[in-house]
């Protein structure tokens, strides 16, 4: 009989194994940032930033860095987007050796140099704050593509400049409605399927400190892993949009995560709970509205935030029009957006976005596995090379105290919920129990109280959560974790603590007359049905005041 291991033995193999594995993960990803090719408007002093700043954050050689003369408008023509941005790409990958292709001598309908290309050897080209986003109609150029435009709504060649970069690659294709993305859907593609598509994203946003923001967590998520908690706004328009956002929750619950939902008519209201939002999915309105509002709104570090609508990334210069400019200027690392109407099954795919992201691929390759269409009108913003599940929930309670503490209370809120779903409540309780005693917080008492009124444990919730009406100052992101406190402290049977902690959430500074109008008259039933008439008759009539205030504006 052969001799078993010694148990030292095994341990440092496995040791090996795991530290050989880390090594080709990281060689991998060094190999990938050593073929990032980044574009910057040599116009643009801040595009130029820009370039520099992410070129030196990820290790990608400063001769990566192509820097252009390029129109500085948003929104340019197709003779300005071929003159401009096209050709003079196009001839210094080709010269630089990043395209492998033969110049020809003829032009295409569009002006365009034809190519004979055999591939190209880029991870991802990363286009800059400062090159321009997207190309109008030229109706001097339309012409029917046999196939992709007997629709009505593909009779148009106005596209996102990323979307048609694309294609730098791929020999000639019309212009006109749109070109089938080889890559959507497909998990390994092979080296010559994958040489026929370059795979774009976009740094960019209303300024420039937001698109170093945007680097920076990135960068911050990925060296601790995302961490937060998540929000899927599931109804929109058209069911295909409903049953990815509920293949998004699903995806999710499995990871452990433990969504927010709304599934009723609008978005998210201003009362909705939204505090460190790490992944937030969802439809269907024009511009940015309900607790992203909110004074001080920030997402976590590295969060992937997405919107879907028409037109949601139209501008990225604006930090309240659309959905796209707004997000990145509130702290969000990645999200997807239309520059004009691309129509939903044209977007990209939340749900496979999502399942891409979770099994680990990078932003840039999730983005492409999710994405039906080139030479349309979709764009992709954030760092390609940006892995947000690289690190798990184990790695990051391993490390819980390295953390920043209110990182590191998500990731035990995380772990609670991973306990629950696991039918192991007593272990889950008992943890929020010891965090609460070493790190209290808002947050973990909320879900400690709440595990303890599901169990019917009042007294036990109501003494947890007492210590929500002793707050004085709550920043926004937790003032709809307060009013949930109060209920709950008036499901526990806390009459008074409950209505002393109504009092702190509606003498906060800088909260939205609405919010506050729509918490007082819950504050003022609360009051009525304990019967604390004084409060309930102040709130009443506050409230009202600020209904008037609000009628004559």
């Amino acid at each position: 009989m052969a001799a078993k291991p010694h148990a030292g033995a095994v341990r440092i193999l496995l040791v090996m194994l795991i530290t050989l594995a880390g090594g080709i993960l990281l060689g991998q990803e060094n190999e990938a940032a050593g073929r990032v090719v980044v574009l910057a408007n040599v116009d643009d002093s801040e595009s130029r930033r820009i370039a520099e700043y992410y070129a030196t954050k990820r290790g990608i050689p400063a001769d990566n860095i192509i820097a252009l003369s390029l129109p500085k408008a948003e929104t340019i023509s197709w003779r300005e987007f071929v003159v401009g941005v096209w050709q003079p790409l196009q001839d210094e990958l080709i010269r630089r050796g990043w395209i492998d292709a033969i110049p020809m001598k003829l032009i295409d309908e569009a002006g365009r140099r034809k190519v004979a290309p055999s591939g190209h050897r880029m991870s991802y080209l990363v286009v800059c704050r400062g090159v321009p986003l997207r190309i109008n109609h030229d109706a001097a150029l339309y012409d029917v593509t046999p196939g992709k435009t007997e629709r009505p709504e593909f009779q148009t060649n106005r596209s996102a400049v990323d979307a048609e970069l694309s294609l730098l690659a791929h020999g000639p294709y019309p212009i006109n409605g749109y070109v089938s993305n080889p890559l959507f859907r497909v998990k390994q593609p092979s080296d010559l399927l994958a040489g026929t598509v370059v795979k774009v994203a976009r740094l960019d946003g209303p300024a420039a400190s937001d698109v170093i923001a945007m680097i920076d967590g990135a960068i911050e998520a990925e060296t601790n892993g995302l961490i937060g908690r998540t929000y899927v706004d599931v109804r929109g328009p058209h069911a295909q949009g409903n049953n990815w956002m509920e293949s998004v929750i699903k995806a999710l619950t499995a990871a452990d995560f433990a969504p927010d939902t709304h599934r009723g008519t609008g978005t998210f209201p201003d009362t909705a709970r939204m505090d460190a939002p790490a992944v937030y999915m969802g439809w269907y309105a024009g511009n940015v509205n309900g607790p992203f509002g909110l004074p001080g709104f920030r997402f976590a570090p590295g969060a992937i935030a997405v919107h879907i609508h028409s037109y949601s990334a139209q501008t990225l210069r604006s930090d309240s029009k659309a959905w796209c400019g707004p997000f990145i200027a509130r702290g969000a690392a990645a999200t997807t957006g239309a520059v004009f109407e691309p129509y939903l099954q044209m977007m990209h795919h939340l749900d496979l976005l999502t399942e891409a992201l979770l099994r680990g691929e990078s932003l840039g390759d999730a983005a492409y596995y999710a994405l039906p269409v080139l030479s349309w009108q979709n764009v992709l913003l954030g760092d390609p090379l940006y892995r947000p599940f690289r690190r798990d929930l184990d790695w990051q309670l391993k490390h819980r105290d390295a953390l920043p503490p209110l990182l590191g209370t998500y990731v035990v809120l995380r772990e609670l919920h991973r306990l629950r779903a696991a039918g192991k409540a007593d272990a889950a309780e008992k943890l929020a129990r010891r965090e609460m005693r070493e790190r209290p917080s808002l947050p973990l008492g909320v879900a400690l109280g709440r595990m303890l009124l599901d169990r019917g444990d009042r007294d036990g919730a109501a003494l947890t959560l007492g210590f929500a009406s002793h707050l004085r100052t709550v920043k926004a992101a937790e003032w709809a974790l307060l009013q949930q406190a109060a209920a709950m402290l008036i499901e526990a049977g806390a009459t008074e603590p409950a209505l002393q902690t109504y009092e702190t959430l509606l003498v906060q500074a800088g909260m939205p007359d609405n919010l506050r109008m729509t918490w007082m008259k819950l504050a003022a039933k609360t009051a009525a049905a304990a019967n604390d008439l004084t409060r309930a008759v102040r709130w009443e009539q506050e409230a009202a005041g600020l209904s008037g205030e609000q009628a004559q504006k």
